[in-house]
């Protein structure tokens, strides 16, 4: 079975695993203090072009946006986001545990327009019973989404420009961040982000690494006492090095960008051939998830060969699926998929 359902089927860039080995016996202080993790910080800092961005390492994604999201709001807040959002529909209410409600806004392709969070925050004020409700208190986004749909920069500017006005912190979640940096059809890069985000994060265990992702907080005053809260959520590792040493590999020389791009070439060589055989797509994603509508006969088919994720029904005999390829996806694999795409009839 050649496996296309998600981009952390693989371990880890053999890089990566090469420099844990070499530095498997080194002494250094624990819980983020080590010289591996401020080499990763300084690295990031540099592509982010800011200098005093504070960067802490997490394991995973699901931890990292909890402990975001309940650092930032106080306890009668909730935050915007879109409906089919990470946090409101995969994360098994982590979000409502912590005792705020996700404020969820209408999106057909993942993505949020900055005029649905001006109207959602003016409705909350306008309305003469607001103290009876969840304030909106932050706006959370991803970039790719998890529709593999991506944010333009005047999107993002629009965005942050209503966030602002509105005192809303804008909080990106960076899970597939790689991905769609390099998108064919992508213009941010991580020096925009970091200047229109006021938090953010660079997802490593989807991209590269064995687990990990990278918080980069911009805005002074979210910064404090997070290492507190990391605590309180698990997320401070007495040996925090294990993170760092991964995002310092992926980060020294470029192979974050290197990777994300191969894992996007190869599911745009999947997307053309789905195209090709007259195929519909049921998202414009440019990124490593690609999502066509197929007969379920066909599903049948390429399910005997391949692994792929349900999305949604479409009708009684089609449905939407996901093909997902990774920073390890082998191109052989890809092309043996799309010539089996060509020869369906």
């Amino acid at each position: 079975m050649i496996r296309f359902e998600n981009d952390y089927t693989e371990g880890a860039h053999q890089q990566i695993l090469q420099r844990l080995v070499e530095t498997n016996e080194e002494q250094s202080p624990g819980y983020g203090t080590d010289e591996h993790c401020e080499k990763a910080r300084s690295y990031i800092r540099k592509r982010c072009a800011v200098k005093n961005a504070d960067v802490h390492f997490l394991v995973g994604g699901t931890q990292t946006n909890t402990t975001v999201i309940a650092s930032i709001l106080r306890a009668h807040q909730g935050v915007i986001a879109a409906n089919s959002g990470h946090i409101a529909v995969h994360e098994t209410g982590a979000i409502e545990a912590t005792g705020h409600k996700v404020l969820t806004l209408p999106s057909d392709d993942g993505k949020i327009k900055a005029m649905q969070i001006k109207e959602l925050f003016d409705a909350h004020w306008d309305d003469v019973t607001h103290e009876h409700m969840v304030q909106p208190g932050l706006v959370y986004i991803s970039h790719p989404t998890e529709n593999g749909t991506t944010y333009s920069k005047t999107e993002l500017e629009q965005i942050s420009k209503v966030c602002r006005e509105c005192g809303l912190p804008l909080f990106m979640d960076g899970a597939r961040l790689g991905y769609g940096l390099v998108s064919q059809d992508g213009d941010l890069t991580l020096a925009d982000i970091a200047k229109l985000c006021d938090v953010f994060y660079i997802g490593g265990t989807k991209i590269g690494a064995l687990f990990g992702e990278a918080v980069v907080i911009i805005k002074e005053d979210l910064k404090k006492d997070f290492r507190y809260l990391m605590k309180q959520n698990g997320g401070l590792l007495a040996k925090e090095r294990l993170l760092g040493i991964q995002f310092e590999v992926l980060f020294e020389d470029g192979l974050y960008y290197e990777i994300s791009k191969h894992a996007v070439e190869m599911a745009n060589m999947i997307r053309q051939a789905f195209v090709e055989k007259g195929f519909s797509l049921r998202y414009d994603s440019k990124t490593n998830q690609q999502f066509p509508i197929l007969p379920n006969d066909v599903l049948a088919i390429l399910g005997e060969k391949y692994s792929f994720s349900f999305w949604e029904k479409v009708d009684a005999t089609h449905s939407v699926v996901r093909f997902c390829t990774s920073w390890a996806t082998k191109k052989e694999h890809v092309e043996m998929l799309v010539a089996d795409i060509k020869g369906l009839k």
